[in-house]
């Protein structure tokens, strides 16, 4: 097989190693294999309760479908469905969240990060599977608590099997991800909601060809809201890739009799530190209003203020507002927790290290926050841009066959695709220099 040793792998190239290189080849069977066996599990029911009384009552309260829209798209359809499935990684991803903000608040959390090593990571995830555990049981009695009142026999004992069953799969498929991580390719949660987020796109593509089919009014709007959605990915991709490079230069080090000159190296800042995680604490903020609008249903003042928080209400301004205002908010937040440029600046005077026309020390603390808030600037509106024009959009054209796939769908296919094709690049590499060395 050709290469060109130093250059990034071809396309040819890594199809030629996943058929042919054992290892590879293994690694892209088992995540396959662990993925479809989600998908099933996704599509075996919960045992005892009236689907259709259950499906009915979704498609008659919008506000509580809308709900679930935004978690469903997570689980792959195993909300509405009701499947074994149905938490999915949900209770992991929120454990994880929960880890993060802890570490930033609690200093014996954080040095068991920093300064223990694997050891400390280790301890840090047993912690995050016992959160996981218990969440899934809080969300799993929730649910069952919610379908009780279309189960065949409702009562304790079906509310505390569906809890069971419900908390079973759950650790289950975090085990699974656990397992895609360690031995298949790439991060396994991320590709897990990659995976569920996909599989509902085969129905939205299905309802907007029967809207094409039955109203050629709606063919234009179709494919606008096309092009606005291949022009999103784009810019995902160029806003997930691109980076802040600040120079650094290493001062010269005599090491005996030897001296090494100067060492110039960039340090790179990303224009979106937080990913896809600022969108979604924001999107879980919106869910909670109509939460509030479900409870106290028979308030008149809370069903209207409501009312005005939602992306088809009287006031759709309004929504997007709040909505850029929580985006800003949990960015600059996320971005906090990833990098605190005081550590960062004392790191560099360790090492010798200083950006040029900076002093070392609080200066340089100072420059890197100052960018930093910049950069953060830039994604946070670029986030908030995402967020709302594929909605308005939809709102505009009135094409709503992808209610449900919004921003934080995109985000994450793009983010986990370029995540999952950089490792397979590396595995690639390393069998290319693994060749050479035998040869």
């Amino acid at each position: 097989m050709v290469t060109n040793r130093g250059k990034s792998p071809t396309a040819q190239e890594t199809f030629l190693q996943m058929a042919q290189a054992a290892g590879l080849r293994g690694r892209v069977l088992v995540t396959i294999g662990l993925l479809l066996l989600v998908r099933v599990g996704i599509a075996i029911p919960l045992p005892g309760i009236d689907r259709l009384r259950f499906s009915q009552a979704l498609s008659s309260n919008s506000s509580l479908g809308g709900v679930l829209g935004f978690l469903d798209i997570f689980t792959g359809g195993g909300l509405s469905a009701l499947g074994v499935f149905a938490l999915g990684i949900l209770p992991f991803i929120n454990a994880s969240i929960i880890i993060q903000l802890l570490t930033a608040a609690l200093p014996s959390l954080e040095d068991l990060q920093k300064n223990e090593g694997e050891a400390g990571r280790r301890k840090i995830s047993q912690v995050t599977r016992y959160i996981a555990l218990v969440w899934s049981i809080l969300q799993g009695s929730a649910i069952a608590i919610w379908v009780n009142t279309y189960a065949y026999n409702p009562g304790p004992l079906f509310i505390i099997q569906t809890v069971i069953a419900l908390s079973a799969g759950s650790m289950f498929v975090m085990w699974l991800g656990e397992l895609i991580t360690e031995k298949g390719i790439g991060n396994g949660a991320s590709l897990l909601i990659f995976v569920n987020i996909v599989a509902t796109l085969p129905m939205s593509l299905g309802n907007t060809i029967e809207l094409a089919q039955n109203d050629q009014n709606a063919v234009g709007g179709i494919i606008i809201l096309a092009l606005v959605f291949l022009l999103t990915i784009v810019g995902i991709v160029f806003i997930q890739e691109g980076t802040r490079k600040i120079p650094i230069v290493s001062a010269r080090r005599q090491v005996g009799r030897r001296s090494y000159a100067e060492k110039s190296s960039y340090l790179p800042l990303r224009l979106n530190q937080g990913g896809v995680m600022p969108i979604i604490f924001a999107s879980t903020v919106l869910i909670l209003p109509a939460y509030a609008a479900q409870v106290f249903s028979e308030n008149e003042f809370v069903v209207r203020f409501v009312g005005y928080l939602q992306p088809n209400g009287p006031t759709p301004w309004a929504y997007a507002l709040f909505y850029l205002t929580l985006i800003l908010f949990f960015s600059y937040f996320y971005a906090s927790l990833i990098i605190n440029p005081i550590d960062l600046s004392q790191n560099l005077k360790k090492m010798g290290s200083s950006i040029p026309g900076i002093r070392p020390g609080r200066a340089t603390s100072e420059y890197i926050g100052k960018v930093l808030n910049r950069l953060t600037l830039l994604g946070a509106l670029f986030l908030g841009f995402v967020a709302i024009v594929p909605t308005a959009v939809e709102g505009a054209t009135r094409v709503q066959t992808f209610q449900g796939f919004g921003a934080t769908s995109l985000l994450i296919l793009v983010g986990v695709a370029i995540d999952t094709s950089r490792q397979v690049q590396t595995y690639v590499i390393s069998q290319r220099y693994e060749g050479m060395v035998k040869k």
